[in-house]
């Protein structure tokens, strides 16, 4: 209790509330514009003498640079989760992610590349943590499935059981991850192809070394080469409907930063400020996180038009739709677009 525990500025509100989970506080450190993920190089100097853990999470299906986030963490002697919920497949220097910290987690909710319907999957391959685990995942007690139960329980725990139908079907789409991974990656390459070139369209990157799974297709608009001087959350919502008139299935996935989220500005968690009172002052001033507030009023993403069974005719729709809204800024009225029910 108390504890902290390092995090991206910009992620799904669970990357970070699952410190709260565990009554430690969360630190959060700004992204990297351009890969959208944790700016590593920020991680060194968020680093207190409370601080036990960091939590990486390979956002939209592109993997953090985990050989400089492995090499702080040992220095400083801190434990790294990764919060790969969204990077099934994607791979950092020929390895898969989830293998580098010391624990990982994976989602197979209704979106993610490998779908169960709901729950997910912890993986570590360190013995103490594993037991750790089992000890919290059914009301504390310590039995498995198989095992008869004594229904004793040794430790605080919570019910994280999956059932037996989604993880059938779980284990049936496994069978297909390969494809379904490959399928994503060529669409992906090919809708990069088709919008290169586009006046103020920002594309997904992949840095040397990583592979990403194209999860989601995050793209932003350079307000500044199109001449718009107002928020940039306006143009970007006054285009983003303008696609979805001509079918393309954009939307914004994140409309928050995380420290700006009452869950965090409030520190009040479990009451009478915990779990923040149990530790020093910690700055959620969102004008500290700059790279993840400009993402977020920038960006747009898709991820249907990328999966399988959608191929390239699929994919060159949606170009041409992205496209044409681009191309044709000048004939846009933000203020009346904004204003049609």
């Amino acid at each position: 209790a108390g504890d902290e525990v390092i995090v991206t500025a910009y992620s799904w509100s669970s990357s970070a509330t699952c410190i709260l989970h565990a009554n430690a506080i969360p630190v959060f450190v700004d992204i990297d514009f351009a890969t959208i993920n944790m700016d590593v190089d920020k991680i060194e100097a968020a680093i207190t003498a409370r601080t036990k853990a960091i939590i990486v999470v390979h956002l939209h299906g592109l993997a953090v640079n985990m050989a400089k986030v492995m090499k702080i963490a040992r220095r400083h002697g801190l434990k790294v989760i990764e919060d790969a919920c969204q990077a099934h497949g994607a791979e950092f220097k020929g390895r898969k992610v989830g293998q580098y910290g010391d624990c990982a987690t994976f989602s197979f909710n209704q979106n993610k590349c490998l779908c169960s319907g709901e729950g997910g999957m912890f993986v570590t391959d360190n013995e103490d943590i594993l037991n750790k685990a089992r000890m919290i995942w059914s009301f504390g007690e310590t039995r498995t499935p198989t095992e008869k139960r004594d229904y004793h329980a040794y430790a605080l725990g919570w019910m994280y059981r999956n059932n037996d139908l989604t993880a059938a079907f779980g284990r049936a789409q496994l069978t297909r991850l390969t494809e379904y991974l490959a399928i994503q990656r060529e669409n992906a390459a090919l809708l990069i192809q088709e919008l290169k070139g586009v006046k103020g369209l920002i594309l997904p990157v992949e840095p040397a070394g990583h592979r990403a799974n194209h999860y989601n297709f995050t793209s932003r608009i350079d307000v500044n080469k199109l001449g718009w001087s107002g928020h940039p959350a306006r143009l970007r919502d006054a285009m983003m409907k303008a696609m979805n008139a001509e079918g393309v299935p954009a939307g914004v996935w994140q409309h928050f930063i995380l420290p700006v989220m009452t869950v965090f500005q409030a520190k009040n968690a479990f009451g009478k400020g915990s779990p923040w009172c149990l530790g020093k002052k910690v700055d959620y001033n969102p004008k500290r996180f700059p790279a993840a507030q400009k993402h977020t009023d920038s960006h747009f993403g898709m991820t249907t038009p990328l999966r399988a069974p959608n191929g390239p005719e699929t994919v060159k729709a949606v170009a041409e739709g992205i496209r044409k809204v681009f191309e044709g800024i000048g004939e846009l009225d933000v203020e009346k677009v904004l204003s049609a029910k």
